[in-house]
């Protein structure tokens, strides 16, 4: 299942995370969140330690979603090493964000 992320975990859970973190910012009212929502749940149950995989919502955590200039959602950021490594924007093919964590 992915991790809920908010300004109270974020630091500790993603910026110094020692493995990649996939961040699906969104929001409920969004129906391109709401169709990517099974492909980042596929990731998560998949991650093995690998990488995590966690949800911002958008309208719960206005502050991360500026700090990261999210203006549209969804959007999927990619951190290694506590920096953005990729983005995607929109509902994308699981594929599309397995190559982000490469």
């Amino acid at each position: 299942m992915a991790m809920e992320f908010t300004t109270e975990n974020f630091e500790q859970e993603v910026l110094n995370s020692d493995v990649p973190v996939l961040v699906d910012f969104w929001a409920t009212w969004c129906m391109p969140c709401k169709m990517l929502a099974p492909v980042i749940e596929e990731l998560a149950e998949e991650a093995h330690g690998m990488y995590k995989v966690g949800k911002i919502d958008v309208d719960a955590s206005p502050a991360l979603a500026g700090q990261f200039g999210i203006m549209n959602i969804p959007t999927v950021l990619v951190f290694k090493n506590g920096q953005v490594a990729g983005k995607s924007v929109g509902a994308v093919p699981k594929s599309k964000l397995l190559e982000l964590l490469q």
